[in-house]
Parts: C-alpha cells; sequence; structure tokens
C-alpha cells in the first residue's frame, strides 16, 4: 500500500516521492512497529529526514519512553503519544499516516539497513547546501571581506566532505560520473579584460617588477591572449632579454599566439599603455581567478550531490578533488597578500583515490578561452 500525501499533509504533492522518501516510511513504520529497534539505529537525527513530518515522528520516537513490548502489542496507547508529539511540529499528521507507514514496511528488522540508506541520502543533500552556500558567497559582492568570506564557505564545504567520509570512507578509482556543468561568463568580464591588458602594459613597461609576482600564472587570466603574453614576459625576463612592446610581440609570434587573427598593431598598443603597479594587478587578476576556481568547485560538486546515482563513497572522492584546486590557488593568495594560512582540517582518507588533479582549474580555463 502506498501513501499519497494529503495536502494537509507536509509533503511536497506536487512532484512524485523520491525513493528516499519511501527508505523513511518503512524505517519509521519498522520503529513504529517495534520500538526496541531504535538501538539499533544509527548515524541519523531528525534533521536527517527530507520531510518535516518524517522529522517529526522520529523526533518523538527518539524522545518518548519505549513502551512495554507486551503492551504495545495490546493496545495503541505509545503510538497516541508519538502522533500527539509528531503534531507539535507536523500539525498535518494524522493517525492514518501512521497506520499507512506499519503497513509499508516490508521487514521491520531492517530499520538498520533503512537508517543508513536515510544517512547517506541525507549526506548528499547536505553536500548540496554546502557547495550552494559556497556559490552565493562568490556572487555576494557586498561582502565586505568577499575572499576570506569564500574561503571560509569553502573550509566549510570541505568540513561537510570530511565528515561524511568519517560514516563512508571513499573507497579506491570510485568517482562520480556526472559531467561538469558549464561555467557562467563573470558579470565583470569587460573589468577583467582591461586590467589584465593593464598588467601585461604594466610588466612590459617594468619587467623588473615580474620576479615579484611569481604567483600569478597564466591560468590565472580570462583571456587567451592574454594568458599567451604573460608566459611571454616571464620567459623574456626569466632569459633576461630586452623587454619591450616590439620584443613581447616578436615572442608571442614564436609562440603562435597571433594565429587567430589578434592584430600586432592592436597587441603593441595594449603593452604601451602601462598604468598602476605589476604587483596590484596581478592580485587582482589572482583574486578573479580565485573566484572563478570557487565557483567552478561549488558547481561541480553540487552537481554531484545533485545526482541520486552518486553514492557517499563517490562524493567524497568527488567532492575532494574539486577542493584540490582551491587548496591550492588558496596558497597562491596567501603568498600574494602576505596573509598566513590556517590549514583547514582534513581526514586522512581510508584508501588512496588516485593522484590529486587541477581538473577545475583546466576546465575553468577552457571555458574562460570560449568566452
Amino acid at each position: 500500500m502506498t501513501h499519497t500525501p494529503e495536502p494537509d499533509d507536509d509533503f511536497d504533492a506536487l512532484a512524485p516521492p523520491q525513493p528516499v522518501f519511501h527508505v523513511e516510511q518503512a524505517l519509521i513504520g519498522a520503529l513504529l512497529l517495534d520500538p526496541h529497534r531504535l538501538g539499533d539505529v544509527t548515524g541519523i537525527a531528525a534533521d536527517s529526514f527530507s520531510t518535516t513530518a518524517h522529522a517529526a515522528l522520529f523526533s518523538a520516537i527518539s524522545t518518548l519512553p519505549p513502551p512495554d513490548p507486551a503492551e504495545h502489542t495490546r493496545n495503541t496507547d505509545w503510538l497516541n503519544q508519538v502522533l500527539a508529539t509528531g503534531r507539535e511540529q507536523a500539525r498535518g499528521l494524522t493517525a492514518s499516516y501512521l497506520h499507512t507507514l506499519i503497513q509499508v514496511c516490508p521487514w521491520p528488522h531492517h530499520a538498520p539497513a533503512y537508517a543508513r540508506m536515510v544517512e547517506a541520502d541525507h549526506a548528499r543533500r547536505r553536500l548540496q547546501r554546502a557547495a550552494e552556500h559556497l556559490v552565493h558567497a562568490v556572487h555576494d559582492t557586498s561582502l565586505p571581506h568577499h575572499v576570506q568570506t569564500v574561503l571560509a564557505e569553502a573550509d566549510a564545504l570541505a568540513a561537510v566532505v570530511n565528515d561524511i567520509a568519517k560514516r563512508f570512507p571513499p573507497r579506491a578509482g570510485i568517482l562520480p560520473r556526472t559531467a561538469a556543468p558549464p561555467l557562467a561568463t563573470p558579470p565583470d568580464r569587460a573589468e577583467a579584460v582591461e586590467e589584465e591588458q593593464l598588467l601585461l602594459a604594466t610588466a612590459t613597461a617594468h619587467p623588473a617588477d615580474i620576479e615579484t609576482v611569481p604567483w600569478l600564472l597564466p591560468d590565472d587570466f580570462n583571456r587567451p591572449l592574454h594568458a599567451g603574453l604573460w608566459q611571454c614576459l616571464t620567459t623574456l625576463a626569466r632569459r633576461r632579454d630586452p623587454v619591450d612592446p616590439v620584443t613581447v610581440l616578436w615572442e608571442a609570434q614564436q609562440h603562435g599566439l597571433l594565429a587567430d587573427g589578434d592584430e600586432p598593431r592592436e597587441v603593441l598598443r595594449m603593452l604601451a599603455e602601462p598604468a598602476g603597479s605589476v604587483e596590484h594587478w596581478g592580485e587582482r587578476a589572482l583574486q578573479r581567478s580565485l573566484f572563478t576556481t570557487a565557483e567552478y568547485t561549488g558547481r561541480h560538486i553540487e552537481a554531484y550531490a545533485a545526482d541520486p546515482a552518486n553514492t557517499p563513497f563517490q562524493l567524497v572522492v568527488g567532492a575532494r578533488r574539486s577542493l584540490a584546486d582551491i587548496d591550492a590557488i588558496r596558497t597562491r593568495w596567501h603568498l600574494a597578500t602576505g596573509t598566513v594560512s590556517t590549514p583547514r582540517s582534513r581526514a586522512t582518507p581510508t584508501t588512496r583515490a588516485g593522484p590529486p588533479t587541477t581538473m577545475a582549474a583546466h576546465t575553468a580555463r577552457a571555458a574562460r578561452a570560449t568566452r
């Protein structure tokens, strides 16, 4: 018998219930039938459930004294107490729904298995919320300490991953199969392009200052041409060759950077308009790169967590790989700003999931190249 939520129930009647809804029904039904099985249920709490009604019933079952087993088979006194207590949080609960829960439970002794499934889906939803908070922080330009807040949200996301890993240790070689979402074009792209041009021109005018920004990489630039010109500048500076707009243009030709229709005169004009300092513009470019990496990481983990086919084991492995890119750029940010990096808490993986990757950074760069 399948329960169809009524309008006064605290369920979403507009969409078919997900599998976890039926798992929660089976678990609560098992506990209503055999309250003593609550001692076999671990790893979950009231907030682990996907609906307010189920959370209210589990909370009531967990807080009320268990009934005498013999008395429980003869009357419904304890069930009435559960219903009355549950209604304090979910007024739509009815006696008929408790009857339905008892009916739809296949085997009460499977309660621990049902609880494990509820815990797994709760882990997925927790990870999804933490990833959403990270993406929201990236776009909240009203924050007074924007970078610090984004990094704090990344740490909070990592803490959720580590907490899930304690209950679901990752297994080697099991990665999510969910495709990464496309990276959205940042709203300040025009500003970013202009600042990158100023950085390149200023570095061309003051090549000795290039050594003051060893933490800046070509991947931090929005446009492929700008990334390539920065590579040319660092190469010329490292070789102690003469640096000016003409020598940079020649080096760019040697690297094939002008093959996509970029006019040499436009490159020369851009490199001849310095302003400010290399360090200032470099820090600005790195900050944007940090935000881009954080957003891509958050959206990638969001996509993992939104796919119910991914197990908690896969979520842990995939999320840790994505977070590695934030760790890498965080280190460079602290070098650039002279701040002290406080390593975030990281649980030691039970098994190795393979070498760290920077796939997120590479994909983000590819996304920039198409803009």
